[in-house]
């Protein structure tokens, strides 16, 4: 989970750099960055529970985007650059960072028809009372 509390900051930071940084008014730039920044954030943080720790790997995608954005938009600022190169390459990273899961959730469509599925076992731990009238 820590990998992906850094990968929120870094999406909170990415929309925020721009004037931080100096380069506010760069218009493509910081268009960019505040459409990749906030898609980062939220994958990261609905990655936070287990039962949607693999939401993570969406962030593949916008990482790979943040590196090759400079070259297709063609920026012309050397801080920006360096910005979305360091930033998407730390999210590409921490996005393979599985982290840890305890438990079983679901189990898809195919479980319906396991003998010794999880809902299964379940059932039978606690038969069902309140069929009686």
């Amino acid at each position: 989970m820590w990998a992906q509390i850094i990968n929120a900051i870094l999406g909170i930071w990415l929309m925020a750099s721009a004037t931080i940084l100096g380069y506010a008014d760069a218009k493509t730039i910081t268009d960019n960055q505040h459409i990749v920044g906030p898609v980062i954030a939220s994958f990261a943080i609905i990655s936070w529970w287990e039962a949607t720790r693999a939401v993570r790997l969406y962030n593949v995608l916008p990482a790979a985007w943040l590196l090759l954005a400079p070259f297709v938009l063609g920026y012309d600022n050397a801080t920006a650059t360096i910005n979305n190169m360091a930033v998407g390459a730390l999210v590409l990273g921490l996005s393979f960072v599985k982290g840890k899961v305890e438990g079983t959730y679901g189990g898809g469509w195919a479980s319906l028809w396991k003998k010794d599925s999880l809902h299964a076992r379940e059932a039978l731990k606690t038969p069902r009372t309140d069929l009686e009238k």
